[in-house]
């Protein structure tokens, strides 16, 4: 088998998604912050605010031109996310759905001081599915971007902690952050803030490690498990949080468990009669267990947990947008000159075995002749790549491996032209 190339998403070195949530530099903010302690970033401090991602007006037009549909938003008051009937209806003649946002609903409740959550924005506003996707790929675990939309002096969520880490930006009003230290460090996404509602109010009523107020392109990163509660003041108050799903130890422990269960000793059956209730019976058992599982752990191949870990977090991250109907245009009209590019924030990983090259992506395996490699490793760089000057192939094959890819979504035409 010949050497797998590195699994790649098009990732840049300078990670600028991020440097636009950071103050410092992201080496910097892997070592000292990610996973570990807040940082609080003040605008001037940032390359830009973040009034390109979302506006007001941006929040208008989701609510009363886009058709959404729950879950897409959600209305809080007082702590308490409101039943989705409040706030939806009918989609009348022509849709057969019974969910759609209701805009004058949703304008009553917000006046009357309800919090709006856009929620799945890395999903429907294009500015942040463009966004989300290179964030994710500077990251390396996946994301998603809701919008926190809050009426003047008031509060939508009391004190709770994520089980994932955020940056949250804010978009426009100012909002005062009241942060403090966890209750539970490191939570797994099981492990919600609701099973330790005591605890969690208790550390709320202490003095908090941050107390500030965010104003229109301030960024704020929070570990997971971070208590926080924030308030607008006397105006509104629109903040987006990027939600990422980071990719944790115990993701390789279930990966872990996924595979030994190919070992016998593994699956067999405990004794008729026994009673698993009863430590003394279950102890032997346990300790023959604990024995097989270790053997079997020492075996593991790291290639297989990579595959199982690579299926779950590649699932998570959406690449670049298509125009299917621009992509089905360039897929019958390449030639010797068309330009294309990899269809960026994509996860693949060349390898290969024999006379066979296999591109594995998020939801597929492409098999190939090795003889593709040489152009295959040209466009996966991630670089414009001309038809006619691919290496390793006259321009006939050329033509249908661009071709190939294009239909399969692997690269998209022009660079970019191809994208929503």
């Amino acid at each position: 088998m010949s050497a797998a190339s590195p699994s790649s998403a098009g990732r840049s070195t300078d990670r600028p998604a991020l440097r636009r949530c950071i103050g410092v530099d992201p080496d910097e903010f892997g070592r000292e912050h990610w996973g570990r302690t807040p940082l609080l970033t003040p605008a001037a401090d940032l390359p830009k605010a973040f009034d390109d991602l979302l506006t007001p007006r941006g929040v208008d037009e989701l609510l009363s031109s886009r058709g959404l549909r729950t879950p897409f938003l959600r209305v809080a008051r007082n702590g308490e996310v409101l039943d989705s009937s409040q706030f939806t209806r009918g989609g009348g003649v022509g849709a057969e759905i019974s969910d759609q946002v209701a805009d004058d609903k949703v304008a009553r409740l917000f006046e009357a001081g309800s919090t709006l959550v856009l929620q799945g924005l890395h999903r429907t506003w294009p500015p942040l599915v463009e966004f989300a996707s290179r964030l994710g790929v500077d990251l390396g675990h996946p994301v998603q971007v809701n919008a926190y939309v809050t009426p003047p002096s008031s509060q939508g969520f009391s004190a709770h902690y994520d089980v994932h880490d955020v940056f949250v930006l804010q978009v426009s009003g100012r909002k005062r952050w009241s942060i403090h230290e966890p209750v539970h460090p490191d939570p797994l996404r099981d492990q919600p803030w609701g099973e330790r509602a005591d605890a969690v109010a208790a550390r709320a009523a202490e003095e908090p490690l941050i107390d500030r107020v965010l104003s229109p392109g301030d960024a704020l990163y929070l570990p997971r498990g971070y208590l926080h509660s924030a308030r607008a003041l006397g105006e509104v108050s629109a903040h987006l949080t990027v939600g990422v799903h980071v990719v944790t130890r115990f993701a390789l422990v279930e990966a872990l468990c996924a595979l030994v269960g190919d070992v016998p000793e593994l699956r067999s059956t405990l004794p008729l009669g026994v009673d698993v209730a009863d430590p003394e019976q279950l102890a032997p058992h346990l300790e023959a267990t604990a024995t097989a599982l270790a053997g079997a752990l020492r075996d593991v191949d790291p290639a297989e947990v990579a595959r199982l870990v690579r299926r779950r977090v590649w699932s998570g991250t959406r690449p670049q947008p298509l125009s299917p109907l621009a992509q089905a245009a360039a897929a019958q009209s390449v030639g010797e000159g068309t330009v294309v590019a990899l269809r960026e924030g994509l996860r693949h990983r060349l390898d290969g075995d024999g006379d066979r090259v296999h591109l594995e992506l998020p939801h597929d395996r492409l098999s190939l002749p090795v003889s593709t490699r040489p152009a295959l490793e040209a466009l996966l760089t991630g670089e414009p790549a001309i038809v006619g000057t691919l290496p390793g192939l006259d321009l006939a094959d050329q033509t249908v491996l661009v071709r190939r890819l294009l239909r399969e979504g692997v690269v998209v035409p022009g660079g970019g032209e191809g994208t929503a």
